[in-house]
This record gives C-alpha cells, sequence and structure tokens, in this order.
C-alpha cells in the first residue's frame, strides 16, 4: 500500500529518514526536505524499509546522477544529492553519533574538508563474473543489496585511467583458458604506478600467461597474481616494476605499499586530513608520542618529521615492517612495534606518552580508551575515525569516565557519493 511522507532526515547508509505512527522508516534515494510516495518492502518490530515510489515534492539539492548505472550499483549511495549538501548531511550524523550515542557535545565544529567529487578512488576491488547471457564476462561493483554483477562500461568516481581500463579487463578476462576461475581483480594506483592483482583460482597456462603479459605492456600497468590469501599476491609482470607509493609532500614524505595493504582510497584527502590531524597534535620535539593502528606510517612519520619521539602500534607485522621501511627511506627516527589493541593486556603503557593519535578501523579504540588513565598524561589525543557510531561511543568512555575534554570534531569527505562518513576529533585535559 503507498504512504506520503516528509524526509526529515539521512541516515548513515545515505537512506531518507521519516517517521510514520511512530515506527521509524528508511527510504533509499529520498532525501531531507522531500515529500514523497513509498511502500514499505521490510517491516520489522522497531523500523521498516520502504521503496521509493515517487518524489512529489523535490529537495533543492535533488540533482542528475552523473553515472548510468546509479541506482543499481552498490557503489554510490548520494549522486542524487548536491555535494556540499552531502558534507552538510554528514557533519548532522557526526554530530547526532555523538549526541545519541556518546551524550557529549563538541565545544567547537571543525570546518568540513572538501576534496574532488569525481575521480577521486584509488583503490577499488572489483569482482569479475564470466555471465553468459550479459555476453561474457562483467568485471564491476555488486549491484545494491545483491552479490551480482553491474554491467558497467565506465565508473565515475573510478580515475579515469581506471575507468578507461573496464572494458579492456573484461575482454582480457574473456581471452584467458579458464574466464570463470578469476574471480576478483584489486586495483591500486600509486604517484605513478597502476597495479592490477588478479586473484586466480587455478594456474594460468603459458598462452594465459603471454596475454596477461601483452595487456600489461599495452596498457602501461603492473600485473600482480593471487593464488590464496592477500599474503600471497605477487608481481607478475613486468619484473622489476617501480614500487606503488604515495606522497605527504608538505611533509616530504614519501610511503611505499603492496596493493593489498591499507590505504585510504583518496589520495588528495588523505593529505588534507594529515595536515589537519598534525595540526590538531600539534607534535614538538621533545614529546613522547603514540600513533595507535599506525599501518605503514601514514601520521607517524609526519609526526616524526615534526621533531618529536613517536613510536607507531600496529597489529599487522607486514604493515609494521613495511612502516620501518618507510621511516628509514624517508631518514627518519620513527619507531614501531606489533600489539594487538583489541586486547587489554597486549595494550602499552600509555601514561608513559605526551600525546596520542588514534587512527582505528570501523570496530574503534574501545579496549584503548579504556586503559587510559584517568588523569596525567596523555594530555591531548586525536581520534581520525571511518565509523561515527564508533567514534562517539568511545568520546562518551574518553569524557565521561577518563576526564577529556571534546575540544574540537567534524568529518573529511573522503568518499564523495557514498554515506561513508570519516571524521576527526580532538580530546585534551588539563
Amino acid at each position: 500500500m503507498s504512504q506520503l511522507a516528509s524526509i526529515e532526515s539521512i541516515d548513515r547508509e545515505g537512506r531518507g529518514v521519516t517517521h510514520v505512527d511512530g515506527k521509524v522508516i528508511f527510504i533509499p534515494g529520498a532525501l531531507p526536505g522531500e515529500l514523497v510516495r513509498f511502500s514499505i518492502s521490510r517491516d520489522k518490530k522497531s523500523f521498516a524499509i520502504g521503496a521509493l515510489e515517487a518524489v512529489i515534492k523535490e529537495s533543492s539539492a535533488r540533482v542528475r546522477p552523473r553515472c548510468p548505472s546509479f541506482g543499481i550499483c552498490g557503489g554510490c549511495s548520494l549522486q542524487h544529492f548536491e555535494g556540499r549538501s552531502q558534507v552538510a548531511a554528514k557533519q548532522r550524523v557526526l554530530e547526532d553519533a555523538f549526541a545519541h550515542i556518546g551524550n557529549v557535545l563538541p565545544q567547537t565544529l571543525l570546518a568540513p574538508i572538501y576534496g574532488l567529487q569525481w575521480g577521486y578512488r584509488h583503490r577499488a576491488r572489483l569482482t569479475v563474473r564470466l555471465v553468459a547471457k550479459k555476453g561474457g564476462v562483467l568485471v564491476g561493483f555488486h549491484e545494491r543489496g545483491s552479490s551480482y554483477v553491474v554491467d558497467m562500461r565506465s565508473c565515475e568516481v573510478l580515475p579515469p585511467s581506471i575507468s578507461d581500463l573496464l572494458v579492456p579487463m573484461r575482454a582480457l578476462v574473456g581471452s584467458l583458458s579458464t574466464p570463470d576461475r578469476l574471480p576478483q581483480i584489486e586495483v591500486s594506483v600509486g604517484e605513478q604506478v597502476i597495479v592490477l592483482v588478479l586473484r586466480v583460482l587455478e594456474a594460468l597456462n603459458e598462452a594465459d600467461e603471454q596475454r596477461l603479459r601483452d595487456f600489461a605492456d599495452e596498457r602501461g600497468v603492473q600485473i600482480w597474481l593471487q593464488p590464496k590469501g592477500p599474503e600471497t599476491a605477487h608481481l607478475f609482470h613486468p619484473v622489476g616494476a617501480a614500487p606503488l607509493a604515495y606522497e605527504l609532500p608538505e611533509f616530504g614524505v614519501r610511503i611505499g605499499f603492496l596493493p593489498t595493504d591499507f590505504t585510504q582510497v583518496n589520495h588528495l584527502m588523505n593529505g588534507v586530513l594529515v595536515r589537519r590531524a598534525i595540526g590538531l597534535l600539534d607534535p614538538r620535539p621533545g614529546e613522547r608520542i603514540a600513533d595507535l593502528f599506525c599501518g605503514l606510517g601514514n601520521f607517524t612519520l609526519p609526526i616524526a618529521r615534526r621533531g618529536a619521539r613517536v613510536l607507531g602500534f600496529e597489529g599487522h607485522a607486514g604493515l609494521v615492517s613495511r612502516a620501518r621501511t618507510n621511516a628509514q627511506t624517508n631518514g627518519l627516527p620513527a619507531e614501531f612495534a606489533v600489539a594487538n589493541l583489541f586486547e587489554a593486556d597486549k595494550i602499552p603503557d600509555l601514561a608513559k606518552f605526551d600525546k596520542l593519535l588514534i587512527d582505528p578501523p570501523r570496530d574503534g579504540a574501545m579496549e584503548v580508551v579504556k586503559q587510559l588513565p584517568e588523569a596525567g598524561s596523555p594530555r591531548r589525543i586525536v581520534y581520525v575515525s571511518c565509523d561515527p557510531a564508533t567514534l562517539a561511543r568511545d568520546a562518551g568512555v574518553l569524557v565521561h569516565t577518563r576526564g577529556y575534554r571534546l575540544v574540537s570534531a567534524g568529518i573529511a569527505n573522503m568518499f564523495p557519493h557514498t554515506a561513508h562518513v570519516e571524521s576527526i576529533a580532538l580530546f585534551e585535559r588539563d
């Protein structure tokens, strides 16, 4: 049965939010301020999912999606929402999380960080499927809410150099002897290098290998093969090719990485985020600083460049090894150690540090914040988050049980046209 509703806001997944008879209803595709007609597609006890049937009164922020696959592809959820309005909505998502999850309020809201809206995505995991009824091999993102692969021939959020490879990659896989045994291609872009990591479930024959070499030479890319887990990925062609790296020119830092390592997908925004984080942390010579969940040294090395004594902690031994190499390559005295930061008894003594930088995965850093002393050092914490809910949860612990003030917080639009919210917060105590 169709119903009318006014959309109040958007949620963490980019869906319109409304209330009908006291029940919250999430409507994908609807925007704040719109009057829409919808029907219930899934009804639960405390909420429902609505299917958008028509927009009766459009938001002034509604725009025409740039990508022909929008609405089908699961890669983007907000292309119909004007760019600055997306950012404002994400800022409200962060504010709501602080208020309703952490019961905290920032003293100051930081101005949102903007960047490129298109062609920004330097990492992507593309699914490969042999679909005879669609003419052969498909290479792309999953359809929204489905395991099917989008029949995409271009992508507006990938750099043009990668978007232009989508159709040629389809032809390449289709030319192999076992096209149904190559389920994934992972794309990783460095400053001057493009890497395609092919997940191969069966050994390639000699003719297949030559096709890959020809493709790499013709397209100017590196081909890596991954027969099992990420640790098995290895360079196939060209032998001796230049390594992947990205730069943080403001800090005179170059960070090398493997194509299966975690790095931010948006290089430009990462540089701006690092600048803001270092500005808030204000590392100074002689200070002792810990960088938790440090990865490859994305924040650690800029902290070292400012003259502080910095120790990076990371749970993945391979990342720690590459972080040490990056420190040596950049001539910086940063130190690194392996530590499982999700287990209380493995977390280092944080009272030894003047300041912390925390950049956890989506699960947040609950065990870390619970291990902080209730007074004294560290007196300043910069927390970089990819999930406003876990940031707000951890902020509640820091403010209500550890004596910190939430001085400032804001978002970085790391993933335009998606509902993903990257944020940063500064905590201090006397």
